[in-house]
C-alpha cells in the first residue's frame, strides 16, 4: 500500500469502529479541559476523571482556583503524579489567565503554549476540542501507532505530527486523533500487543511492527 492508500484505510476503519468520539476527559468548558489535559501528563484519563470532580467543586474557574494555595491544589491532585509541578502550574496559569485574558482561556496556540505547564500537545488538545480549530495532538500512543502503521518514520512526536498533517485531511484531524487513541486502547495496547486483535497493523503495518505482535 502507498501512504495515501494506508491513510484512507485507517480513516475508513476508524470511522467504522468509532463514528462518535467523546472527549475522554470530563470537562465543562475550555478552562476545565485545559486543567484536565495538564493533569493527564503521565496519568491515565480514568484517574484524571476521578480527581477533577473534587478539584472543580472548589474551583472550576481561574478566579476560584487562585483562592486555593498550591499546596491545597497539590493535596487534591496528588494521585495523578507530578503533583508539585502540576499544582504550581495550575495556580500560576490561573493568575495569568486573570491578569492577561480576563479569566478566559486564549484560543490561539502560541498563547496557550506560553502558559505554565502547557506544552504543544496540551495546547493542541484545547484548540481542537474546546475551540474546534483543526489540530493533531500527538501523544506517545498515537506516535507508536502511526509509526507501526508506516505513516511516519517515527523519529519523534514532532515529525509524527507533521507527517500526520500531510497525509490526513485537515477536516478530520480533530476526530481522527481521538479515534486512533480509542483504537490503541482497545486493539493495540502498548504492553503485550496481540496479533489477533490489532487488525490494522496486520493489514498495513511495517515488518518491524508485525514482529512486535505476539
Amino acid at each position: 500500500m502507498t501512504k495515501k492508500e494506508k491513510a484512507q484505510y485507517i480513516i475508513d476503519e476508524l470511522e467504522r469502529l468509532y463514528p462518535t468520539t467523546p472527549v475522554p476527559l470530563d470537562h465543562t468548558d475550555a478552562y476545565t479541559l485545559l486543567i484536565s489535559v495538564l493533569l493527564s501528563a503521565q496519568c491515565t484519563d480514568i484517574m484524571v476523571n476521578r480527581i477533577t470532580p473534587s478539584l472543580f467543586r472548589l474551583a472550576n474557574n481561574p478566579f476560584d482556583m487562585i483562592k486555593l494555595t498550591p499546596d491545597e491544589i497539590r493535596e487534591i491532585i496528588k494521585p495523578c503524579g507530578l503533583s508539585p509541578r502540576k499544582s504550581h502550574a495550575i495556580y500560576n496559569l490561573s493568575h495569568i489567565l486573570i491578569d492577561k485574558y480576563n479569566g478566559e482561556v486564549p484560543d490561539q496556540m502560541e498563547l496557550l503554549e506560553e502558559l505554565p505547564g502547557v506544552g504543544h500537545k496540551t495546547a493542541s488538545v484545547v484548540m481542537a476540542q474546546a475551540f474546534g480549530v483543526p489540530a493533531f495532538p500527538v501523544d506517545t500512543h498515537i506516535h507508536r501507532l502511526l509509526t507501526r502503521w508506516g505513516v511516519t518514520s517515527g523519529k519523534n512526536v514532532v515529525q509524527t505530527e507533521a507527517d500526520a498533517k500531510k497525509i490526513f485531511p485537515k477536516e478530520l484531524w480533530n476526530k481522527l486523533h481521538l479515534q486512533i487513541i480509542f483504537y490503541g486502547r482497545e486493539y493495540s495496547p502498548a504492553r503485550n500487543p496481540k496479533r489477533e486483535l490489532d487488525f490494522i497493523t496486520n493489514t498495513i503495518g511495517t515488518k518491524e511492527a508485525l514482529l512486535e505482535l505476539k
